[in-house]
């Protein structure tokens, strides 16, 4: 065998056949393409050859909410028993829960026919002033209060205070400001319960309180809302006070808003 020349290239080796890979899967793409296209057209082909489908009217008495009246008839309104807007814009001092039977009247400073002033009002909070200008910006428009005493030393106070409607919540907001510090050690100390028929009232019952010299003093309130009324409720006593008492006043008072 001849040697190899030393002068003469390599030979080439001839690299294995690979399959043409990128073109079979662009056919395939390529037909998809055109079959999704084609029954494209031709779903729009025959949707165009049917007849159009009316759509439902946008108003549809039958499913209101109040159903709509008989033609021919009218609303009738409601007896001013019912009409809750009625009622708290007549006589407010309507609206108190009365007196229990055999309670003595326990008369508060301004209290002189049922109605309780402004100033009178913010003179019970530790700051008047601020109390006072805080209620003018709620705009409070009235007041109407109770009070009454049983037994030797429980004296009861209910008030009612009306805001002038308008874009403000003054009732919401004040009955909230006094909720907020009931959970304060100084106050009730705690969340209080839920007022059975209010979306929004609690009822509180305080930890006694005693100090050498004096009698031991009880305390119950309630706090409530109901449209531009804010209802408090002020129980105290030198005998404990059972939760249903202060309960039941409240709910008794919301039943007449």
């Amino acid at each position: 065998m001849p040697a190899p020349d030393p002068g003469a290239e390599p030979p080439i080796r001839s690299a294995p056949r690979r399959r043409r890979v990128g073109r079979t899967i662009a056919l395939i793409a390529v037909a998809a393409v055109i079959g999704l296209v084609g029954g494209t057209a031709v779903g729009y082909g025959i949707q165009a050859e049917r007849e159009p489908t009316p759509l439902p009217p946008l108003n549809q008495p039958a499913l209101a909410y109040p159903k709509p009246l008989p033609k021919g008839q009218k609303a009738t309104p409601l007896p001013a028993s019912e009409d809750r807007q009625a009622k708290a814009q007549g006589d407010l001092r309507k609206l108190l829960v009365p007196k229990p039977a055999g309670a003595k009247d326990d008369e508060f400073a301004g209290d002189d026919d049922g109605w309780m002033s402004p100033d009178v009002f913010a003179s019970v909070f530790t700051k008047p002033a601020k109390a006072f200008s805080y209620q003018l910006e709620l705009e409070q428009r009235r007041i109407a209060a109770r009070s009454w005493k049983t037994g030797e030393h429980r004296h009861v106070e209910v008030r009612l205070i009306q805001y002038r409607a308008g874009a403000g919540l003054g009732a919401q907001d004040h009955i909230e400001d006094q909720q907020s510090y009931m959970p304060d050690e100084e106050y009730a100390g705690s969340e209080g319960e839920e007022l059975k028929g209010s979306t929004n009232g609690r009822y509180y019952v305080f930890p006694v309180e005693r100090e050498a010299g004096y009698l031991d003093l009880y305390e119950a309130r309630a706090y409530f809302h109901r449209g531009d009324i804010a209802v408090e409720i002020f129980m105290s006593d030198t005998k404990k006070i059972a939760e249903k008492d202060i309960r039941s006043l409240a709910e008794r008072q919301l039943a007449r808003l």
